[in-house]
């Protein structure tokens, strides 16, 4: 008897330390998806495109995007997100050679409540900081820029849906180059499968 005890005890911690992990592995699944999760990331993404210009040149943008969260108070949280990309491009017209370098850095603060909101919905808002990082005049803008940014999504039954906002305008820097007045929306679905692979498309 005190053998089948030990074995249903032995049993009931490897069913609850296994229970536990899907549980870990689902919750770090649901993070990853959620742009202003609490969890510092460091998500590389790389864009390919064809077409561009006269020339019809092609470019290569690989975005380094580290988010770091900071506890504000025990209610809400600072996300910070950082976008930095390297950029390579072919010639787009005539007498463009092209480059390869550092384009302008992105850098967003967003507040975001720690509970979601009475129909499930999870939120961040904040500003959005463009800085002339640039190490070559072709592949930045220039100028210093800032503006407005938010984040919506709702997460359910392995889905994640919603949508990142910012808008721009420059306020200094080189006075020679053009004034930046940028809006970029991004609207984003992933599915995160039992096996906690997540596909998205965006």
């Amino acid at each position: 008897m005190k053998i089948f005890k030990t074995l249903a005890a032995v049993g009931l911690l490897a069913y609850t330390s296994t229970s536990f992990a899907e549980d870990s592995q689902a919750e770090l699944a649901k993070k990853l998806s959620n742009p202003v999760a609490d969890l510092i990331s460091v998500p590389i993404q790389f864009n390919h495109d064809v077409g561009l210009g006269p020339d019809n040149g092609g470019r290569n943008i690989t975005n380094i995007q580290p988010v770091i969260p900071f506890e504000l108070n025990s209610e809400a949280n600072i996300i910070s997100r950082t976008i930095l990309p390297i950029v390579n491009y072919q010639s787009t017209y005539p007498g463009d050679n092209g480059a390869s370098g550092i384009g302008d850095t992105l850098q967003s603060f967003f507040y975001s409540p720690k509970a979601l909101t009475k129909d499930g919905w999870i939120w961040g808002a904040g500003i959005a900081i463009q800085a002339p990082t640039a190490n070559k005049e072709e592949l930045g803008s220039g100028k210093w820029s800032a503006g407005p940014t938010a984040v919506v999504l709702k997460q359910s039954n392995g889905w994640t849906r919603g949508v990142l906002w910012n808008h721009i305008d420059s306020f200094a820097g080189q006075s020679d180059r053009e004034y930046v007045s940028a809006t970029y929306v991004q609207p984003f679905l992933s599915y995160t499968t039992h096996t906690y692979t997540t596909f998205s498309i965006n």
